[in-house]
């Protein structure tokens, strides 16, 4: 392992923080845990509010249809009108151009709106790093709620008879450029996780960006492309139906849905990646409007068919709101900042 790739492996084991709070609307105790288990408890205060929306609600997703962050929101809307959680619908927005850039931008200009949110993937960090003339700050943005960190498994066509990790290094090396791995956008996760691949196995796979999840599986399904590192909600049908073998998971343990599925951890790399689904709001949204929707989120967070998403989609992590959810948005912009560094995205 080089010392650029041996950086970056050291940089993404850090792992997350993941904050677990109870589910008290006043005053909550909260258990912040590590990766290796240790809890601290800190206090936040939810504050309450008498305003609720008047016209229906702009949902914004960062990723075309068909995709996890499009499935996902699309669960929370339905959650939401089933169970009557807001006084307006949730209207979803498909906005992926530029890697997220569309709807970075969009919600930027929403500012001070009390009827935009949006669904957050891990563009949220890479697309304002990579374009820095979008001049979009994080930071600027409410905080609203993280819902979960979705994992990562890397795919291949039952086709291609690979049926494990080390046969899948043996084709691949041997296809050279030809290989063909598709994923979500420029510089973004999928993308991210090829480089970490190219670098650590000798590969020189060709990285094919497409608009959203659905449509990498779908190439994967037709066999345009060879492999993809698709989550499990984009590729679960196909899996189910026998159509993709996973022959490995980016996650530090096995996944339950995966259980013949070795890590890369187990492999020998001290190597993890999640990505966030998170809710945010426009800059400068009242803390009225916002403590309204961290309210309804925390409330999606606890109904028994987002815990069921969770489980049958091989989700992780614990509801985070406010300040802690700032925090791991600074956290992992600064990871994200390393990791394109050592990519060679940016400078």
């Amino acid at each position: 392992m080089n010392i650029k790739t041996g950086f970056l492996v050291a940089l993404l084991a850090m792992g997350t923080t993941v904050t677990a709070c109870n589910n008290s609307s006043e005053t909550a105790s909260e258990a912040v845990f590590t990766q290796e288990g240790t809890a601290e408890t800190v206090a936040a205060t939810a504050a309450t509010s008498d305003w609720e929306p008047k016209k229906p609600i702009e949902f914004v997703i960062m990723a075309g249809k068909g995709g996890g962050a499009d499935k996902m929101a699309r669960l929370m809307q339905t959650i939401v009108q089933k169970h009557n959680l807001a006084s307006k619908p949730l209207v979803p927005l498909n906005k992926g151009g530029g890697s997220g850039a569309e709807a970075l931008q969009y919600l930027k200009s929403k500012e001070g709106d009390n009827y935009t949110i949006m669904v957050t993937l891990n563009s949220f960090y890479t697309t304002p790093l990579r374009q820095p003339n979008l001049n979009v700050d994080i930071s600027t943005f409410t905080p609203i709620a993280r819902m979960a960190e979705d994992t990562f498994l890397l795919w291949v066509n039952k086709d291609s008879g690979i049926t494990n990790f080390d046969e899948f290094v043996a084709a691949a090396k041997e296809a050279d450029k030809e290989w063909l791995m598709a994923g979500t956008g420029k510089g973004q996760e999928d993308e991210i996780l090829t480089n970490f691949l190219n670098s650590n196995y000798d590969l020189d796979m060709t990285y094919i960006p497409l608009k959203g999840g659905g449509d990498v599986a779908k190439q994967l399904a037709g066999k345009q492309v060879n492999s993809t590192v698709n989550n499990p909600s984009e590729a679960l049908g196909f899996y189910e139906e026998g159509s993709f073998v996973p022959v490995a998971s980016f996650t530090a343990n096995r996944l339950e849905q995966f259980p013949d599925t070795p890590t890369f951890e187990e492999m020998g790399q001290d190597f993890s990646y999640f990505m966030q689904r998170s809710v945010v709001g426009a800059p400068g949204m009242s803390p009225e409007a916002q403590a309204y929707y961290q309210n309804v989120f925390e409330q999606v967070y606890q109904t028994p068919e987002w815990q069921e998403y969770m489980k049958s989609k091989s989700l992780k992590g614990e509801f985070i709101t406010g300040s802690n959810l700032e925090s791991y948005w600074m956290n992992q912009e600064e990871k994200h900042k390393e990791l394109l560094k050592n990519t060679g995205e940016i400078k």
